[in-house]
């Protein structure tokens, strides 16, 4: 009998009470970094010793003109052996590379027969050789890095906190749970509880507020009866057949990647509005430093301007427009507006400032120009005068 008869039941335990459900499934990490301000275009042939591949998303769907930050570069790596909180477990692991210096790596966890309660252990993996997912994930980032700096323009000295998503992705729990009748909408709403603590990280469900529960499970997209996507902020749930999955799980990825390309930004950002104010301070607008600063900003402006063009038009990407309603829901959970509204704000006071020194730099040139045309006239005078003599 296969996994997806409906005629499966979770079986009692004995007293009569019934087994807590069990689902199969896999966990996906998905990690963003930025590594440089940007990575040159030119294909790479291999990473760390694998063949690197150009990503390709699916034909059949409409695709912007300018796939610009839609066409990584893609390699697997080898799967790594670990032992788990809950067993053993294999680790397949993705990268992709793009041009404007981000590195996403996705590892994928598969699990078998595990409970609601028990996924909240693949939160912050460990191993029982005491290192934790990150700190793997990280490491594998830093030996990229190496590798790729002859590629790199401007690589960031010291790696800043990855942008971190966790995906739990259940394939047919209907069957599993035995409620062959019940829609993903209806499992969710008998779920709720336990599908927030899971997002949210809370090992003792009994603690969990009604609030807090409905707020974490608020955000869901269903299509067919049978599939169910669930977006928080640190976390998401999708149920659906694993065939279909991965066009959602690159949207998260994508909305990851974003998030952490707009933080990396933000930092650069803050480090010219402090020269910025030095400039002021100093007024050093025609130094060398002030006219490398007012390059800095009008590359930054540039690329903003092109990211904030390919967020505008993220729907022509999907080309579906549930997908696009996913997207939307991981646009309001990310707080990417907000981040961009941040972003707007620095820039526009930095124009404020520049503004200010400019005009500062134009009245003191008016003035020594209005000082140079009197001692002209000065002069002329006293020509004047030694002629007249």
């Amino acid at each position: 009998m296969s996994d997806t008869d409906p005629d499966i039941q979770t079986p009692p335990i004995p007293g009569g009470e019934p087994r807590p459900e069990q689902y199969s499934g896999e966990v996906v990490y998905i990690y963003a970094f930025d590594i440089a301000y940007e990575m040159a275009r030119e294909p790479l042939p291999t990473l760390l010793g694998h063949p690197v591949a150009q990503f390709q998303v699916d034909a059949s769907k409409r695709t912007p003109r300018q796939l610009f930050f839609y066409r990584p570069q893609m390699v697997r790596l080898p799967a790594l052996e670990r032992i788990g909180p809950n067993g053993p477990l294999r680790l397949e692991r993705t990268v992709k590379l793009l041009p404007v210096g981000a590195l996403s790596i996705t590892v994928h966890v598969p699990f078998v027969d595990q409970t609601l309660e028990d996924l909240v252990n693949f939160h912050n993996l460990h191993f029982t050789n005491g290192i934790s997912l990150s700190d793997e994930v990280l490491q594998l980032v830093e030996e990229i890095q190496h590798e790729l700096r002859p590629h790199l323009h401007r690589p960031v000295t010291k790696l800043a906190d990855e942008e971190a998503y966790t995906v739990f992705c259940l394939h047919s729990p209907r069957a599993s749970a035995g409620a062959p009748d019940l829609g993903a909408e209806d499992w969710l709403a008998t779920h709720r509880r336990p599908v927030a603590a899971l997002l949210t990280e809370e090992p003792d469900l009994a603690r969990l507020s009604d609030q807090e529960a409905d707020e974490s499970t608020q955000k869901y997209l269903s299509y067919y009866d049978q599939d169910l996507v669930v977006v928080d902020w640190d976390a998401a749930l999708i149920i659906d057949d694993p065939r279909y999955i991965d066009e959602t799980l690159y949207l998260m990825e994508l909305a990851n990647l974003q998030l952490a390309e707009l933080e990396a930004y933000d930092r650069i950002l803050d480090d010219v509005v402090e020269r910025s104010y030095r400039d002021l301070a100093g007024r050093r607008l025609a130094s060398a430093g002030g006219r490398a600063t007012q390059r800095e900003l009008r590359e930054i402006r540039i690329d903003l301007a092109r990211l904030s063009d390919e967020l505008s038009n993220i729907t022509k990407f999907f080309g579906d427009w549930h997908l696009a309603r996913i997207y939307k829901a991981l646009y309001d959970r990310f707080h990417l507006s907000d981040w961009h509204h941040t972003i707007d704000e620095k820039l526009k006071t930095l124009d404020d400032l520049y503004q200010l020194l400019q005009s500062d730099r134009n009245n003191r040139w008016m003035l020594i120009l209005e000082i140079t045309i009197v001692l002209l006239f000065v002069i002329d005078l006293l020509i004047l005068f030694n002629q007249g003599k």
